[in-house]
């Protein structure tokens, strides 16, 4: 059996081991006292290797070996295995029954005690302990500080604190003791350093100490306080020792952190590998050898939880299957400690505005439409905690809160040796810091990808540009970072959709072979499709629509120019009967997106082929005006619907709007004042009616989008995006209005076909913003005939009535 075999089945290499050694064994019996003795996955491990390594120690009983081994021989002769050696005394080789061990050495107890001369009666004997002065001493002369050793601590304690009652201060160290012993080993450190129980404890030589301050602070003592790390200065358990200090556990780890071997995050060690290297608790986990076979699905993956049964994974821990006491839905929960009901995980992570207080904080109890935070609940005080650096409350652990974790994060990951940050950076330390959800920048900053180019930035290796980023290869993640380098202006902003477009297209043009087909691509591409593209957006950004427009029709011609190469033809060669015959097999949207192409070649003296224009004849689907009111109605008296969904799809059913053009709507397109709500849609604005402009109010008084870092609530837009600074996109809120019933494309038509028959064309045009022509074709499809509306408004006013009709009325 190969290292990696052992290490994979450690219990089954050891029963190998020792079913080879002792044939008549019975098989289920070792492995039953293998399992016992093995213990957790490391000391089974350590004992496979230890057993494969050397397997005469079965045989002979001899060290060096781990004392998983001499336990093991033990408990298999207890079990009836006559062939497996007794361990033996490395020094006399006699049998031994009980484990002592200096290294990976066994000794009997006869060799295994020193004997030395005892600092009271100077004879040769075994140490029993040590005195004061760290002499050796043997059972018979012992280093007493008085016949009552808890008389003598009393005196102490009370020395020290007069106010604490000798009654108070018994009970204190009676409840500290746990061997009799250790009363006078107290009493002698105390009696010498009695600065221990006034704020000096992190020098204590042992932990005693401490319990016995923990039990005096709880008796009420005023002089004898809780000692400070000495590193962080925050009063809290001083549980690990660390260059003859005791310090509190995240100091400990926070100076034992080194880069894990694997995935280069810097923390604390959970073990090392074979060769030595550090190993973080994740990868620990994440690690195939560490994977068992789960007992519910049989499959090899890591342990979440071990039930009698055996282990198993993530997916099959069974859950609690019960009613959420704050959204009533039946889901996986767990029992709050602030209220005792069950609530599911989304409810206690998420945040909201406390219906008592109005405060936007984490939900700590209370309902969906009701939440209450950590000030509002009428949960037992006791239970709240402190952050023990800047004293703010409603904590359920008394350890540092989320905020100054973020803070101490963003200082050293922008910070230089020095702690200083760079003027360009500033603005982005302030947005980090500054967020209202500190836990989810905490996340962002401990598990995104964007920490390695945030090192870079800080420490000067890598230029703040977009030049220097767009070298980087392209991911969501270095979008989301750029967005916020963008909002916090640490960066300008840019057109993103068009520079992404471009960057795409000359890539596309320099992929041709063919020298001639790359020349007419990139006429065609840079100054027809992107000319255009200009023109029409001149000072607004692109779109995410009209990039991925253009790219397709860039994509069209290169596709098409393909097919031409595949059938030896060229655009000059090519004739139109060849063309039709590509026509016949060509998709709709094929033909639509290279139709322009082949115009345009035409024009520029390319080719004789003639490819019409297809004319739009009107809307090919169901116009149902019946459920377009039914939907309206709908959107404007459900109020479990969320007001943002609301208004788009009012903005669709009643004003014919697109969603890429609902998404792009700014504060500065509404005006709001005590009379009316007027919308911008077009040129001219639109006045809404109630209850559609309360709902406009609503909005864009509490609007707000998923981006919490560099977006806090001073978003330009009407609906905000993921992204800090940017807009929802057109396919997340049609999606969104999917999801609510609305289809946004067959509800527009309907909406702009019965607004055409209603309105003239320009009128149309001015207020829903769409172009005039569109207008007028909207107008000629829904029948309605405005051409002579100015003459007949003209003659109505200019018309002289006759005095028989005046007299006659």
């Amino acid at each position: 059996m190969n290292a990696s075999e052992v290490l994979l089945d450690p219990l089954g290499a050891v029963a190998a081991a020792v079913t080879a050694v002792d044939p008549d064994a019975d098989r289920e019996m070792v492995r039953r006292v293998v399992e016992h003795v093995g213990g957790g996955r490391a000391k089974r491990r350590r004992l496979a290797t230890a057993v494969t390594s050397n397997p005469t120690v079965l045989g002979t009983g001899r060290s060096p070996s781990p004392r998983v081994v001499g336990d093991l021989l033990l408990a298999l002769r207890a079990a009836g295995a006559t062939r497996i050696a007794a361990p033996r005394c490395a020094r006399c080789d006699r049998e031994i029954t009980g484990m002592q061990r200096r290294g990976d050495d066994w000794f009997c107890s006869p060799c295994f005690v020193h004997r030395q001369v005892c600092a009271g009666c100077g004879h040769e004997r075994p140490v029993t302990f040590r005195d004061r002065h760290g002499r050796p001493r043997c059972g018979q002369c012992p280093d007493h500080i008085s016949d009552d050793p808890v008389a003598a601590l009393v005196e102490i304690v009370t020395s020290i604190d007069p106010g604490l009652t000798p009654e108070a201060a018994a009970t204190a160290i009676a409840a500290t003791i746990v061997r009799a012993g250790h009363v006078n080993k107290l009493a002698l450190v105390l009696e010498a350093t009695p600065a221990l129980l006034t704020g000096d404890g992190a020098n204590a030589p042992f932990p005693m100490v401490l319990r016995l301050i923990d039990k005096l602070c709880d008796n009420g003592t005023t002089i004898i306080c809780r000692p400070a790390c000495p590193r962080c200065d925050r009063v809290i358990t001083l549980s690990k020792q660390l260059d003859d200090v005791r310090v509190c556990r995240n100091c400990y780890a926070r100076a034992r952190a080194v880069a894990c071997c694997r995935c280069g995050t810097v923390r604390e060690p959970a073990t090392r590998d074979s060769q030595g290297r550090p190993l973080c608790p994740n990868c620990l986990i994440d690690d195939p050898i560490n994977r068992e076979e789960c007992v519910a699905c049989g499959r090899r993956r890591k342990v979440s939880q071990r039930s009698a049964d055996g282990p198993l994974c993530p997916t099959c821990v069974p859950k609690t299957i019960s009613i959420c006491s704050a959204c009533d839905r039946t889901r996986p929960c767990r029992i709050s400690t602030i209220t005792g009901q069950p609530w599911c995980a989304n409810c206690s992570h998420s945040w909201a505005t406390c219906s008592s207080c109005g405060t936007l904080a984490p939900v700590r109890a209370g309902t969906r439409i009701a939440p209450l935070c950590a000030n509002c609940t009428t949960a037992d005080p006791t239970i709240w905690k402190t952050c023990p650096t800047c004293g703010d409350g409603g904590q359920l652990l008394a350890q540092d809160c989320s905020r100054c974790r973020l803070r101490r994060r963003v200082n050293e990951l922008l910070g230089d040796a020095a702690g200083t940050i760079r003027p360009e950076l500033r603005a982005l330390h302030g947005a980090l810091v500054g967020v209202d959800r500190p836990a989810t920048a905490l996340s962002w900053l401990t598990h995104s990808t964007a920490i390695s180019v945030l090192g870079e930035l800080a420490a000067g290796t890598r230029p703040l540009t977009h030049a220097a980023l767009d070298e980087l290869p392209t991911s969501k993640t270095l979008a989301h970072l750029r967005a916020v380098l963008v909002a916090t202006h640490a960066l300008p902003a840019r057109d993103e959709h068009l520079t992404q477009l471009e960057a795409w297209t000359t890539r596309t043009v320099a992929a041709r072979s063919d020298p001639d087909e790359k020349q007419v691509l990139h006429r065609y591409a840079v100054w027809h499709v992107l000319r255009r593209l200009r023109q029409r957006t001149r000072d607004t950004h692109t779109t995410a629509n009209q990039a991925a427009f253009a790219r397709g029709h860039i994509h069209a011609a290169a596709t098409f120019m393909d097919w031409l190469t595949e059938n030896e033809f060229t655009l000059a060669t090519c004739t139109q009967l060849d063309l039709d015959r590509w026509m016949a097999v060509a998709s709709t949207a094929q033909r639509g997106r290279t139709g322009p192409f082949i115009r345009w070649t035409k024009r520029q003296k390319l080719t004789r082929l003639d490819f019409p224009a297809t004319a739009w004849t009107g809307p090919t689907g169901v116009l149902d005006t019946e459920g377009r009111w039914e939907q309206a109605r709908q959107l404007l008296h459900d109020n479990t619907i969320a007001p943002e969904h609301r208004v788009a799809g009012l903005l669709v059913l009643l004003y014919a709007q697109q969603t890429a053009a609902i998404s792009r709507l700014s504060i500065d397109d509404i005006d709001i004042n005590s009379d009316h709500v007027a919308v911008r849609l077009g040129r001219e604005p639109v006045i809404v009616p109630e209850p559609l402009a309360d709902l406009i109010r609503q909005l864009v008084a509490n609007r707000h989008g998923h981006a919490r870092i560099g977006d806090q609530g001073r978003s330009p837009w009407l609906f905000p995006g993921g992204r800090p600074g940017q807009p929802i996109s057109s396919y997340r809120l049609t999606e969104r209005l999917r999801q609510i019933g609305l289809q946004s494309g067959q509800a527009r038509s309907t909406a702009l076909f019965q607004l055409a028959s209603e309105l003239p064309a320009a009128i149309l045009a001015r207020l829903l913003g769409i172009h005039i022509s569109v207008a007028v074709k909207w107008q000629r499809v829904s029948s309605g005939d405005w051409t002579n509306y100015a003459a007949d408004v003209s003659r109505r006013h200019n018309q002289t009535p006759d005095p028989t009709e005046r007299r006659n009325a």
